[in-house]
């Protein structure tokens, strides 16, 4: 299906064995456009959005899981361009199946931030995020998966600050980058055959694989390829599904050495281990204590080590003060800054360090033993 509205056109996009949506009702109110899509209930909508129809590469505006048909859509972020082109494509889990090794992280809204004013001040104030739909890696990236991507990059084109460490071929990867993590991002897109997320400029014409580039939020195929997951997709994956609890566990508030590995420490009240200092199990040898990935139990999403073993960079830069007001919609964070966001906490911090609420940050040059990552996709990768 395709409509024009002065500058605009909107095409409906039906992928194999999918339902195609319909879009109608299309409106501009100033220059905001908006448009009513009529499509099956359930399916999740992928509604993207180009300037140029000569591109391959769409960006993604969200993911819709469709709870009533029809609906509105509003581009309120929607920049000044000479033209705007629109699609809704259908997707669904029979034939976008959530790939090995990841877990779907559903659609929808979560309350972000910290729920018992604990913390700082930059987690504050609790609002509302709307977060699409996207696959997750169940574990943090071992060394084992780091070398094997990494051995592939440096015959490919690519170069690291890191060679990246490990405890072990099982634990989680460690010493590595920010810019280590984006450019194996896109080692590990390319080695599978997807297209890579991040680029050097805003066309999306230049793949990044050499030096430190601080790639900007409109660098990014946000449709297409691994990549790190933004601050607000690692929170709602973090809290699995639950609202108001302090961890990444929703039946209790409290935090033992039997739950994660991290310091313990009689300071915080809610941390109850009957062990105190580092994990007991996996102190042993040399730093770092990190323990094997899935050794302790999963979220209510199925995610591993959510809380400690290593921090996890995220995409976003790192903004100085008190989260903004508002309800945003897959919100990628500021535009540029000097530290990189950081999630998760680590095997050497204490309790308050490790909440989900918790944010950290780093230079993005910065690769110590207890930085690790792990990947998102999205939904049809």
């Amino acid at each position: 299906m395709k409509l024009a509205l002065g500058a605009l056109v909107f095409l409906g996009w039906l992928p194999a064995q999918a339902a195609a949506p319909v879009i109608a009702n299309i409106t501009v109110l100033g220059a905001t456009p908006q448009f009513s899509i009529h499509s099956d209930l359930g399916l999740t909508n992928q509604i993207q959005y180009s300037t140029n129809l000569g591109l391959a590469n769409w960006t993604v505006l969200t993911n819709v899981v469709v709870t009533q048909s029809p609906y509105l859509f509003v581009d309120v972020n929607a920049p000044p361009a000479p033209f705007r082109f629109y699609r809704v494509a259908a997707l669904n889990q029979t034939n976008n199946p959530t790939p090995p090794g990841m877990v779907l992280i559903p659609a929808g809204s979560f309350t972000m931030g910290d729920w018992f004013s604990e913390g700082w001040g930059d987690d504050l104030p609790l609002h509302d995020v709307s977060v699409s739909a996207f696959s997750m890696d169940r574990y943090e990236v071992t060394k084992a998966l780091w070398d094997e991507i990494y051995n592939w990059a440096i015959l490919n084109g690519y170069d690291f600050d890191n060679t990246g460490s490990g405890k072990a071929a099982t634990h989680p990867v460690q010493a590595v980058s920010w810019y280590d993590a984006v450019k194996w991002c896109n080692a590990r897109s390319e080695k599978e055959g997807k297209t890579p997320a991040y680029y050097t400029d805003a066309a999306l014409s230049a793949r990044y694989r050499q030096g430190q580039v601080n790639v900007q939020n409109n660098w990014v195929n946000w449709s297409a390829g691994y990549r790190l997951p933004t601050e607000a997709e690692w929170e709602k994956a973090a809290r699995g599904g639950a609202a108001g609890h302090r961890f990444s566990w929703s039946d209790t508030n409290e935090i033992t050495h039997s739950r994660a590995n991290y310091y313990s420490t009689t300071e915080d009240a809610y941390d109850t281990s009957p062990t105190r200092g580092n994990q007991p199990t996996f102190a042993v040898d040399s730093h770092p204590y990190t323990s094997p990935v899935g050794y302790f139990a999963s979220n209510d999403y199925g995610l591993y080590d959510m809380v400690g073993n290593v921090s996890e960079w995220c995409w976003d830069w790192y903004a100085e003060g008190a989260y903004s007001s508002g309800s945003p919609t897959d919100p990628r964070g500021p535009s540029a800054g000097l530290f990189r966001v950081d999630r998760g906490g680590r095997w050497d911090r204490k309790a308050f360090f490790v909440r989900t609420a918790y944010r950290d940050y780093y230079s993005p040059t910065f690769g110590d033993n207890v930085m690790g990552f792990r990947l998102v996709l999205p939904l049809g990768q």
